[in-house]
């Protein structure tokens, strides 16, 4: 059987995806400053004798296999290399050497396991014949993202990808399983900025001022109705605040407070449509107290959309290699991903791998100081993109 050859290589070269991942863990770099772990990337790139270009749309590199060109497709395979302004607290031998810098969300991982996939792919191409392309992506943490600049750099020199396929950690499901789902997955993500001016002064005459503080208090209160009452009940929405300023003191009301918070979504029109009910919600609750607000929303990532039929031939291929038991269809994710601007161009698929230990106790969520995947995972992130590409080229 031709997956035979598959796992003796996976096999093969399971340590390296470990000491790949291990250095880049040891040597984190933040969104847009990926600088030296680029040139790492391309580094081995050059040792396995794969074609690549540097520095597209910034520090992201594109990678190119062939087999055959001329008588195949061509598909793309994604992974993200950058790392999070987090303070490790793994104690893990090879934990960042870098303060306040760390791979809390398994970028290491997807890196490590593309390039892997890469040599096995690389050494079996009597079982696939086309092009793979290699995206190795900076900047998913940071809007504006790096997806959106890699595809305005025109990455692809050759023919056009039928399909783009990412891979994300999941230490919620444990090693050995696969997630997967259909059409919308991943929310839409953006950044909301008020500012409330007004006339501050002393807290103990209020009729003096126009406080600031309960504007933007009951401005908060207000606009849950976005969320709670105006979006309709078949779209999953969130409206979240995280960040309250009033730099007042305990008797003086502000002339200004800043409020930020995210908003998130399934669809495009209503995302747009709340938009606005968020400005205008802002703006009459602010005058209501006689203040005024500045809204300022930084539109992020779109709506990540799985192909329906790139996911249903990763099921098959899922179902063949894990079994029916280890495959898992995933919810509504309200978290956000710049993988979804490949989903916008290109039909495209995003799913899970399972890294969590089986002692829960060891299982932090992603974004996490403690966070410590299982690396066990490496076996059947290697094993599913590399069928999951070679079902795609034949």
């Amino acid at each position: 059987m031709k997956y035979n050859q598959i796992d003796t290589l996976t096999q093969k070269y399971l340590h390296e995806a470990i000491d790949f991942r291990r250095h880049l863990h040891q040597y984190p770099e933040l969104s847009f400053q990926e600088h030296k772990t680029a040139r790492w990337i391309g580094q081995q790139l050059t040792l396995l004798k794969i074609e690549h270009r540097m520095g597209v749309g910034g520090n992201s590199i594109i990678a190119k296999l062939e087999s055959n060109p001329e008588q195949g497709l061509a598909i793309a395979l994604r992974a993200d290399f950058d790392a999070l302004p987090i303070q490790e607290e793994t104690h893990l031998p090879f934990e960042s050497h870098h303060a306040g810098v760390m791979h809390a969300c398994g970028h290491d991982f997807h890196t490590a396991s593309l390039l892997t996939t890469a040599k096995v792919l690389n050494d079996s191409k009597s079982l696939w014949n086309g092009t793979i392309y290699l995206i190795f992506q900076h900047a998913e943490e940071v809007l504006p993202g790096g997806a959106i600049a890699v595809l305005n750099d025109h990455p692809f020199d050759g023919p056009q990808p039928i399909a783009i396929v990412g891979q994300h950690v999941a230490p919620e499901l444990p090693v050995g399983s696969i997630g997967l789902k259909s059409g919308r997955y991943m929310a839409s993500s953006d950044e909301i900025y008020i500012k409330i001016h007004g006339k501050g002064g002393h807290g103990a005459l209020p009729q003096h001022i126009n406080d600031t503080v309960l504007a933007s208090a009951q401005m908060i209160v207000n606009l849950q109705q976005v969320s709670a009452r105006l979006a309709p009940p078949t779209i999953p929405t969130v409206l979240s605040f995280g960040r309250f300023i009033a730099n007042g003191a305990t008797n003086v009301i502000p002339d200004l407070v800043q409020i930020e918070g995210t908003f998130r979504t399934f669809d495009e029109n209503w995302r747009s449509k709340a938009h606005e009910h968020i400005i205008h919600i802002a703006g009459s609750t602010a005058e209501s107290y006689g203040c005024t607000c500045q809204t300022e929303i930084r539109k992020g990532y779109p709506v990540l959309r799985n192909d329906e039929d790139l996911y249903q031939k990763a099921r098959a291929v899922a179902l063949d290699f894990v079994g029916g038991k280890q495959l898992v269809e995933l919810d509504y994710r309200m978290t956000s991903e710049d993988f979804s601007y490949y989903s916008q161009a290109y039909p495209s698929l995003f799913y899970r791998i399972g890294v969590g230990h089986a002692d829960e106790s060891k299982n932090h969520p992603l974004h996490s100081s403690k966070f410590s995947l299982n690396e066990a995972g490496f076996e059947n992130a290697i094993g599913m993109m590399v069928r999951l590409a070679i079902k795609l080229l034949s």
